[in-house]
C-alpha cells in the first residue's frame, strides 16, 4: 500500500475515534493529527479539510468498493449501502449532521446522483410518464427523500436493522405509487 494511503488512513481512524467522543465541530485539525501522531502538514498534503476527510472516508470504504453495472436492481444498491451505514453508524450518525458548505450531506447527494439516474431510468423505462427532461426533478426528488430518510434512521434512538428499515421503505413506496394509481388527480 502506498505511503499516500497509510497517512490517509491513520488519519481518518483519527477522525472516526475522535467523532465517537464529540461534536465533528468540536474536532480540530491539531486534534486528528495528534491521534495518529503526524503534523499539520501531513494532513494538508493530503487534505483541504476535516470536511474533504469525512468525504474520503465515504468514497475509499464505500463508492471504490462497489460497481455501479453490479447493480440490476435499485434495491440491491440501498440494500448495501443501507447495510454500510449501518455497520459505520457511530460515524454516519455525526457525519450526517455536518452542516454548510462541503458537508457530508452535500457530498453524498452528489456523489449518488449517478447511480439514481441510472435507476430512475430503469424504473421508469417502460412508463409513459418518464420524460427524460425531467430525469434531473426525478434524481434531485429521490436524492432528497433518501437522504433524509437515511438521516432519520441514522439518527433514530431506536435503530432499526438494515433490513427492517429498507422493507419499511419499500412498503412505503408502494403504498404511495399504488394510492396514485388508483386515485389519478383529477386533472389528468
Amino acid at each position: 500500500m502506498p505511503d499516500s494511503n497509510v497517512t490517509k488512513k491513520a488519519l481518518a481512524a483519527s477522525l472516526k475515534a475522535l467523532m465517537k467522543k464529540e461534536p465533528f465541530s468540536k474536532i480540530s485539525i491539531s486534534q486528528i493529527c495528534q491521534g495518529c501522531g503526524m503534523n499539520r502538514k501531513s494532513f494538508y498534503y493530503h487534505f483541504r479539510d476535516k470536511y474533504d476527510l469525512v468525504n474520503w472516508i465515504f468514497y475509499t470504504e464505500f463508492l471504490l468498493s462497489i460497481r455501479l453495472t453490479d447493480y440490476q436492481k435499485s434495491w440491491d444498491f440501498m440494500k448495501d449501502i443501507c447495510a454500510y451505514f449501518y455497520d459505520e453508524r457511530d460515524f454516519y450518525k455525526k457525519a450526517f449532521l455536518i452542516e454548510g458548505q462541503n458537508s457530508f450531506q452535500e457530498f453524498f447527494s452528489e456523489t449518488i446522483k449517478p447511480f439514481l439516474e441510472q435507476f430512475s431510468e430503469n424504473i421508469f423505462q417502460d412508463s409513459e410518464h418518464f420524460h427524460k427532461e425531467d430525469q434531473s426533478f426525478y434524481v434531485t426528488f429521490f436524492s432528497d427523500a433518501f437522504l433524509c430518510s437515511i438521516i432519520r434512521w441514522l439518527t433514530n434512538e431506536t435503530q432499526k436493522l438494515p433490513q427492517k428499515y429498507l422493507e419499511q421503505l419499500r412498503r412505503a413506496a408502494l403504498g404511495f405509487a399504488m394510492s396514485v394509481i388508483k386515485n389519478p388527480p383529477q386533472d389528468e
